[in-house]
């Protein structure tokens, strides 16, 4: 099992970012794919038409979103941690994702660079 950190700056307020992360109809705008979201603790999620899948543990509004990520049999939880801050140019965005599978972390980490972020970067920017 690896683990992932990133931080980035994106240039909307944390409120705009949190929303993102946990409406759906928001989220199928900046993945330009088939998304499936439920926003409360305990509740399940689908990005990029199933790409990502998993559910929620801790939503913190604005602050914070835990979530575990789906990877089939594993005896460790794979946790996504996104934390939230206000920056003087939008929201610093820090992502921690623990227990990635050995043989999925190459995609999962160039999935984090050239996917997600990438995509959140592209749909604020144009703002």
């Amino acid at each position: 099992m690896k683990d992932f950190k990133k931080y980035c700056i994106i240039p909307a307020p944390p409120e705009d970012i949190y929303k993102a992360l946990t409406t759906e109809i928001t989220a199928r705008l900046w993945t330009g794919d088939v998304v499936s979201i439920d926003p409360q603790e305990g509740g399940e999620f689908s990005l990029w038409d199933g790409g990502i899948e998993g559910r929620f543990i801790t939503l913190e509004p604005y602050k914070k979103i835990v979530q575990q990520w789906y990877f089939g049999d594993q005896e460790e939880l794979s946790i996504v941690t996104l934390k939230l801050h206000e920056h003087k140019k939008g929201t610093s965005f820090e992502i921690n994702h623990t227990n990635i599978p050995d043989e999925a972390f190459d995609d999962i980490t160039a999935g984090w660079e050239e996917t997600y972020i990438a995509s959140l970067l592209e749909f604020y920017e144009e703002e």
